[in-house]
């Protein structure tokens, strides 16, 4: 786990901690070849330069988003913004379904929107895999 994630979890109130401290396990375990790092001020992962996977604190939680989530086959996650993310909101480190969350991530290698091409393609997403 990137230095900067360990801040970021250092700097978290126990209960959120412990629920970060969880995904980052659950991504790190599925995951192991994508890159981590803060970026925007919280923790993503990156396979190949593209955002996949990442979380945030928020007020009542910590919210798990996935960029390409929209196009998972995996019940569970809620739309969010207006390209292809997807999220779970997370109160305490019990909400976690692990079973659920590792489907989403293995979703989340195969099924990829290209963000780190979205500025060149002038707002316009492709389908990766």
């Amino acid at each position: 786990m990137h230095a900067d994630t360990v801040r970021y979890h250092e700097s978290l109130a126990a209960a959120d901690r412990e629920t970060c401290e969880r995904l980052a396990r659950e991504i790190a375990r599925a995951l192991p070849e994508a890159e981590n790092k803060v970026w925007h001020a919280h923790p993503v992962w990156f396979l190949d330069g593209n955002p996949v996977v990442g979380y945030s604190k928020l007020k009542d939680g910590v919210r798990l988003l996935f960029w390409s989530g929209q196009s998972f086959g995996t019940a569970g996650l809620a739309k969010e913004g207006k390209f292809k993310a997807a999220e779970a909101r997370y109160a305490s480190v019990d909400d976690v379904d692990a079973k659920v969350l590792r489907k989403w991530l293995a979703e989340s290698r195969d099924v990829q929107w290209d963000y780190k091409n979205l500025v060149r393609r002038k707002g316009q997403l492709e389908r990766l895999k």
